[in-house]
């Protein structure tokens, strides 16, 4: 076997050029695979990442408007107009409990929210867009919100005109974003009314939050407890939507599924109304299960190219044969055996393309790792693409070698001598 594995080296060192045209297409097939599987893996990693980012465990919970033939589960719900839902309509603060106490072991935390609206926050001239929220002391955990400094709302806090602001809202405000912040008072400016704040806390600014409409400055969140949002904008005690954290132990996709039949048994007699539940890990899934599809589609026909690769093998080692049809029939002349032969060119075939794959793995990890970085991603060459593209590259050597060296180790060896 060594011998063999000599020969076909030095076979492919005695015709470089010939061997590498041959390797072209093995190399471009195995590279596009690899670069696309490595892009593809990078990009759904990226965006497993940034779901995760916003709370894989979190189901949101939201009023639907029903059809006249309203399925809210097998298809999708069909709008005729939207409207807004009456005080009746809203999820209420009795369901939550109700819902609180009938899954306590599977809840790790509600979050509830109540926009006042937009508005600017300021101190004399110094003023930032904000988007002031009411929210109550779980939402937090629910956003992951980096407190900086101080504390966060808590449900305690009543109707109490406290805040907590962003960082980039206290620097453009105060020149500075620390704990000597905390007690500041400033001004808010919402749908036309003024009202005082305090600072009772500074959280870090996320770069993926909410910027402006011309693209400048951002407008970050500016968190007030609910029961002030509430009485500032005269809003309604119920909520549109909420979010439930589930618990690390609860299987989300059970628990979504219970929470929207919890909620949509109170909308069964409401003629307008129903409630849907969604989770970042059917979300998840689901974007997951389009990328895999999209990539698989695309390295199919990538792998086209390999086909194409394997005809050359084969194509490269018929002339080769008719090359070399004294030196076989000079070897059978002296005893060697059919199988001697035969696993001669097979070894040579499969080292072609062993030595293509190998260049071609090398040439779509750097292409794939080239288009990751250009789109932004970090790479992730997968192992197992490059073990299938190596073991593929072998099954295409024996398969595509195998007639020419089946075609060899029958020659002859008087007409294989007598061959000019």
């Amino acid at each position: 076997m060594l011998d063999n594995i000599r020969l076909a080296f030095s076979s492919l060192w005695a015709n470089k050029m010939r061997a590498f045209l041959t390797m072209l297409g093995i190399i471009i097939g195995i590279g596009s695979v690899i670069a696309i599987v490595t892009v593809g893996d990078s990009l759904s990693g990226s965006i497993t990442d940034s779901l995760q980012g916003f709370g894989i465990n979190n189901i949101t919970v939201s009023l639907q408007q029903k059809s006249s033939s309203d399925e809210t589960r097998g298809g999708a719900v069909r709008l005729f107009g939207m409207s807004q839902p009456s005080e009746e309509d809203l999820i209420s603060e009795e369901m939550i409990e109700e819902f609180s106490q009938a899954f306590q072991d599977k809840i790790h935390a509600i979050s509830l929210e109540a926009s006042l609206g937009s508005g600017t926050v300021g101190t004399g001239e110094d003023t930032a867009s904000v988007l002031a929220t009411g929210v109550n002391s779980q939402y937090a955990e629910a956003n992951q919100v980096d407190l900086s400094a101080g504390r966060f709302i808590q449900d305690t806090d009543g109707e109490r005109q406290i805040a907590v602001l962003s960082d980039l809202a206290c620097e453009a405000l105060f020149g500075r974003s620390d704990s000597s912040l905390l007690g500041s008072e400033f001004r808010l400016t919402v749908n036309g009314q003024l009202f005082t704040f305090y600072i009772v806390g500074i959280y870090t600014y996320d770069d993926s939050g909410y910027y402006s409409l011309t693209g400048e400055d951002p407008v970050t969140q500016l968190y007030i407890p609910l029961a002030t949002a509430q009485k500032l904008g005269n809003l309604s005690s119920g909520y549109q939507d909420l979010t439930v954290v589930a618990s690390t132990h609860v299987d989300t996709t059970a628990f979504m599924e219970e929470t929207e039949d919890f909620f949509s048994s109170f909308y069964t007699r409401n003629e307008s109304w129903t409630v849907t539940a969604s989770s970042m890990e059917s979300m998840l899934e689901e974007m997951t299960q389009m990328l895999d599809t999209v990539k698989l589609a695309i390295a199919a026909i990538a792998a086209i190219s390999l086909l194409v690769g394997g005809i050359g093998v084969m194509n490269i080692m018929l002339v080769s044969i008719t090359e070399r049809t004294r030196e076989i029939g000079t070897r059978k002349a002296l005893g060697a055996r059919q199988s001697a032969i035969l696993l001669q060119f097979i070894t040579e075939a499969v080292v072609i393309c062993l030595v293509g794959g190998a260049l071609g793995v090398a040439f779509g990890v750097g292409l794939g790792s080239l288009g990751a970085s250009l789109l932004g991603y970090a790479a992730k060459p997968s192992l197992v693409a490059i073990l299938l593209a190596v073991g593929f590259s072998m099954a295409i050597g024996v398969f595509f070698g195998y007639y020419p060296a089946r075609k060899a180790a029958r020659l002859d060896p008087i007409e294989a001598l007598r061959y000019e």
